[in-house]
């Protein structure tokens, strides 16, 4: 069964029926679903990935931002085969004088790439390639965390709004027993009006659930162009393994940034390559009547009223520039780990700890409440106060289960990690499944 702890929670709740012999049955089945959840917290679900995550991704993949991603690709490769060329062609010079004898002449001249500007070209074209490539990493991690961060916030969106009612209907059969005692004369009106209060709450509650499940499908609708897409839980593989990694310039969200270091590195051979002074030969024929002449020429510019030297430097501030910008986004991104360190492990614990409180009180005091405020037991005021506590118990599981997944993905997404694990996860998945087949 792929129940979370939450989904254990809400048969408990359900619990609260309107007859004996449906809470014996309500109590039956959620005995059997803790069982069954017990081990699924323990053992993740060999398909938790692989059932859902294909589908997904190939969705993402056919997004028109994703597919333009493909095309900056392919032009960045054509950038750099555009600058794996000659810098100059060689010039054709033809010549003709009018005079007593006239005057023909062919010549031929080539500049040469002193300053080795082609391949200073080269390799500039090649770092904007890989810079882009890196940002077009980070940028896809970033996209897929905010698109799955979509569907998780429309499960747990469905999930209240299932919550609320159920509630709702539970709240709707207690008031139906409520004027059945009230006529009887074993309950106040004051008892009643109480009751029927509760009603009207869990009414509100319940379309405040159905608003908020409206603005998330329409957030997945946005991102992905439908909203109704496969998912499930995966809570269970949240883990602090991520954060545990060296933050080095080989992290997708550190590459651009160190590459842009090396960018404005050579950027100071190119500012020296541009301010050489590349020589031409040329080779000259002429034919000045019946006299056939040949020469050969060198010229060579004169750097006399300027050397460069300001745009050297220029070049040079750029590589200080480069680095500091580099530090920055390496001490930011190390404090996002810090951050991601202390907050995931608290939150785990906190979730641990409320889904052992649940497991081991919530759902038995659920399908009890019911009978001992049938019975008269207890007062209405305290079956209804404690109805509120266990719906508050719910929606604060639910909501430590959402600030898991913001808190991973998160950090995931910003560090650039996140479609290399889903990927490790898939392959992982299918390897034990191939082996359970097998």
């Amino acid at each position: 069964m792929k129940k979370t702890i939450i989904a254990s929670l809400l048969l408990g709740l359900l619990a609260g029926t309107t007859t004996a012999a449906q809470v014996i049955a309500a109590e039956s089945n959620l005995d059997e679903a803790m069982t069954q959840t017990q081990v699924s917290a323990t053992v993740m679900n060999v398909g938790q990935f692989s059932d859902w995550l294909p589908q997904v991704m190939q969705r993402f993949n056919s997004l028109p931002e994703v597919q333009a991603q493909a095309a900056r690709r392919q032009q960045a490769q054509l950038s750099i085969e555009a600058a794996d060329q000659a810098v100059y062609n060689p010039e054709l010079g033809l010549g003709y004088q009018n005079a007593s004898e006239d005057t023909y002449s062919l010549d031929i001249s080539q500049t040469i790439d002193w300053g080795d500007k082609r391949g200073v070209a080269t390799r500039i074209a090649q770092l904007e390639s890989e810079i882009l490539l890196s940002s077009i990493e980070l940028e896809r991690n970033q996209m897929l965390a905010e698109r799955l961060q979509a569907l998780i916030n429309q499960s747990q969106a469905r999930k209240a709004l299932e919550f609320q009612q159920q509630q709702f209907k539970i709240a709707k059969a207690q008031l139906d027993i409520a004027r059945q005692r009230t006529e009887v004369g074993d309950m106040s009106s004051v008892e009643l009006q109480l009751m029927q209060l509760d009603v009207a709450s869990n009414a509100a509650d319940y379309a405040l659930a159905e608003q908020a499940s409206i603005v998330a499908d329409g957030a997945v609708l946005v991102l992905f162009g439908e909203f109704d897409l496969p998912f499930e839980d995966f809570v269970n593989a949240l883990t602090l393994q991520a954060s545990h990694i060296q933050v080095s310039p080989q992290l997708p969200a550190l590459k651009s940034a160190y590459q842009q270091v090396l960018m404005a590195k050579v950027a100071t051979q190119q500012a020296k390559a541009d301010s050489s002074a590349d020589p031409s030969i040329s080779l000259s024929a002429e034919r000045e009547g019946e006299e056939n002449k040949f020469g050969v020429g060198v010229s060579i510019p004169l750097q006399i009223r300027n050397n460069y030297s300001e745009a050297i430097a220029v070049a040079n501030q750029g590589v200080v520039i480069a680095e500091q910008t580099y530090l920055a986004a390496e001490r930011g991104l190390l404090q996002q780990q810090k951050q991601f360190s202390l907050s995931l492990p608290r939150l785990t614990q906190r979730y641990q700890d409320w889904s052992e409180l649940v497991l081991s009180s919530g759902s038995k005091a659920a399908s009890s409440l019911s009978q001992q405020w049938q019975a008269g037991d207890i007062s209405t005021s305290d079956y209804l106060q404690s109805q509120r506590q266990m719906s508050g118990s719910y929606l604060a599981g639910l909501a430590l289960e959402s600030a898991l997944y913001e808190s991973w993905l998160s950090w995931m997404g910003a560090s650039g990690q996140l479609e290399g694990y889903l990927n490790s996860q898939l392959s992982t998945q299918g390897g034990s499944a191939a082996g359970q087949i097998n």
